[in-house]
This record gives structure tokens, sequence and C-alpha cells, in this order.
């Protein structure tokens, strides 16, 4: 049995990076969640060219180097300058413009005077403080130059990186194709939420569970329904799988039970098998193995076993196959104060769920009320954060400090 570090390790060496012909052009429109595949550049400089932070006038900063409340310097105003608008004339010593935010500095201005510090006297305003050089004058260039880099490759583009690839004009955002997650249900006691309910069936919600974090990781779910404890029908589909999708989870049928036949069928296809238990709870029956073209997660069929061990393990893998670099791989881990005593067996790296809330200004992680039981899906609801006691602690007492796993 593997230390979770150690899996951890395993499973992320056998994951390689997005192919080339991984690469896909999509619209500007449509590029929210997906991740870049190319360092971006543009030809422009950030600003375009110098331009008023605010509404004032734009002045020669020595003309007003010396004006105060009690002596005000008066500049005749030559121009209006709203944004859109191209300046016409420059500003000669005793002149200002009327400016507005984000309109073009005129020619011979080097500085801002805000409305406020100005009183208006007919065609001419009277300046009545002294004005830093160059005050609110946002230059060119002063944010980024022509050809320097943008955003660089592997990151999620979320809404300020959409923003800035629509500022550079990238209306076809180079990203690496989603991947295909297929997702199998193994169990004969298994049926879909829409049939009615007999004694000994189980409502299969990993199959939903699992669908629903693949498309929030941003890949794409195959599925592939639930399939009985037979051998044949499960190699069937498990060979499906593989030829259909870049990774397979599949829940149940990877313990030491009569009926659990996925690490034998594995094999039997070629897999690599490089992990078939892990020293955590809940999730220790978790299977990895590897194909040529697909990598196959066989995870528990509890269902907080099996997200347990979609945040801990399949995650940083999916992250670093989707093509994100490796600071984002995860797994994210936070270290904040528990306000309650969190207990263990000890013997495995043991996972509590719970939330991650403010209190007085501190974070602090609540543990989910109700029984801390791999089976037990409606206490894990509205819980954002697990809890991680590791091998050999039994105990953290109430006020002290536990490592925390963010799902959320």
């Amino acid at each position: 049995m593997l230390s979770a570090q150690a899996a951890e390790a395993i499973i992320l060496e056998q994951v390689g990076p997005p192919h080339q012909q991984d690469i896909e052009l999509v619209k500007l429109s449509e590029a929210t969640g997906r991740i870049l595949a190319a360092p971006i550049t543009s030809e422009l400089d950030f600003p375009h060219w110098d331009n008023s932070a605010m509404d004032g006038y734009a002045v020669r900063y020595a003309d007003v180097a010396q004006s105060s409340a009690e002596n005000p310097v008066t500049l005749a105003v030559i121009e209006e300058i709203p944004a859109g608008y191209c300046p016409q004339k420059t500003i000669a010593p005793g002149q200002a413009a009327r400016i507005f935010t984000g309109a073009c500095l005129p020619a011979g201005a080097d500085t801002i005077v805000i409305q406020e510090d100005t009183q208006p006297d007919g065609d001419r305003i009277k300046i009545l403080t002294t004005p830093e050089l160059r005050a609110f004058v946002r230059h060119q260039g002063s944010y980024s130059r022509a050809g320097d880099p943008l955003l660089p490759a592997g990151i999620s583009l979320g809404v300020a990186e959409i923003a800035v690839l629509a500022a550079a004009k990238c209306v076809q955002v180079p990203v690496y194709a989603k991947l295909k997650v297929g997702l199998i249900s193994t169990g004969n006691e298994l049926i879909p939420p829409e049939h009615p309910i007999a004694p000994g069936k189980l409502v299969d919600s990993n199959q939903y569970a699992l669908a629903s974090w693949v498309m929030q990781m941003g890949a794409e779910p195959v599925i592939l329904g639930i399939i009985p404890d037979e051998p044949e029908a499960l190699k069937t589909a498990i060979a499906k799988a593989l030829l259909s999708a870049d990774i397979v989870l599949s829940t149940g049928g990877v313990s030491v039970g009569d009926y659990d036949y996925v690490g034998q069928i594995l094999a039997d296809l070629g897999g690599e098998i490089l992990v078939n238990s892990v020293a955590v709870k809940p999730g220790k029956p978790l299977t990895f193995a590897t194909f040529p073209h697909c990598l196959y997660f066989g995870l528990p069929g509890n269902p907080v076993s099996a997200l347990v061990t979609c945040w801990r393990f399949v995650q940083p893998a999916l992250r670093k196959r989707s093509g994100l670099t490796s600071e984002f791989w995860g797994p994210e881990w936070w270290r904040v104060r528990s306000p309650m005593e969190l207990r263990s067996g000890g013997k495995r790296e043991t996972y509590l769920w719970g939330n991650l809330r403010s209190v007085n200004g501190e974070t602090q992680f609540i543990l989910a009320s109700g029984s801390q039981n791999s089976g037990n899906l409606i206490n894990l609801a509205q819980t954002n954060a697990l809890a991680m006691l590791p091998v050999g602690q039994t105990c953290i007492e109430a006020g002290e400090f536990v490592q925390i796993l963010k799902v959320r």
C-alpha cells in the first residue's frame, strides 16, 4: 500500500503534456475557461498613446509649478478633448486644454490638473494647486511595449485574461483541445436515478457527480453508463473507453472482493498497473494504470471515496494533461486553524470534510456535522474543503492548525 505522496508522484510522472496536434483555434467569445496553448504578444503598446487618467485640464508643468490657491495661475483653454478625439492643437506657454478620462494628451502638455483643483473663468481656467510633474498621465507603453509577452502558455483563461486578449485584438485564440474523460460505473447493485428503487439497489450518483466535476475541470465527459459485475461486459466497456477517451475513470470493482474484476481486466488489456492501493481514508482501493494513449483511474465505489480520490489524485493529473503549467497542478493546500477537535485512526492519511469560513477575520476549518462516512453524500454537500490528518496523528486539538485541501 503506497503513501499518498508516493502515489501522487507516480501518477504525475506518468502524465505527459498535450501534443502539438491537440492545439486548436477558438473564437475569443468561446475561450473562457480554456487553457492557452501559446504565449500571446501584441504589436500594440499599452496604453496605445499618452492619455489622461482623470477629468481635468492638460497643462505644461512649467506653467503651474508655482500655482496655489492663494496665487492661482490662469491659463487660456484652447481646446476640449473628449475620449476618442484626436487633439488638433499644441499646448503653448500659458495655455491648457479641457480633457476627459481616457482622452489623448495633446502635444506640448505633460501634466493633468484634476478639475477639483481648478476654477473656471470664462474661456480661461484658474489652477488652484501645484500638481506633481506628469500627474495623472498614463504614458504610452507604460503597461506593456509592443512585442512584450502579455500572457504565457499554460494558463486558464479567466475574465481578466479574456480582457487582455480582446485588447490585444486576438480574436482567434490558440488553446489545447478539451480532454475527453470516460466515465464508467460498475456494480450489479446500481440503477440510474430515473429507475424505481428496489431492495438491495443503489442509485448511481457517481456518474453524475464525476461528469459534473469533469466539466468543472474544463474537460469533456464521455458517459459510458452502468456496467454489471460481469468480466466480459466490463472488459468490453473498458476497452471501448480506452479508445474513446484520454483519461478513464471507473467507480467500483477495484477492491479485493469476489466481484472486483477491474484490476485483472486492465492487466489483460495490456495496462501497466502502477498503483493498486493507497494509505488514505477514504479512498484506499485506488487503482492507476497506463496504456499507450490513455490513463486509467479505478476509483472506489463509495461516493465520498470516489470524490476524495478525484480531488486528491486525479485532479493534478488532469490539470497536467490539460496543458496547465506546474504551478497550477495542485493539490491546493492551506494551513488554517480548526476550532474543534479532529480525530482519525492514525493508520492512514485521513480526510475529513467541512468548510473554510472566515471567523472574526481568521480563516478556519469547520467540520461538517453528521457522520464522516464514505457513503454519506448528504453532509458532503455544500462543503468546500478537506482537513488532512497525516499518518500517525490521531488527533488535532481544538484551536490547533490543520492542513486543508481546498476542493471548490
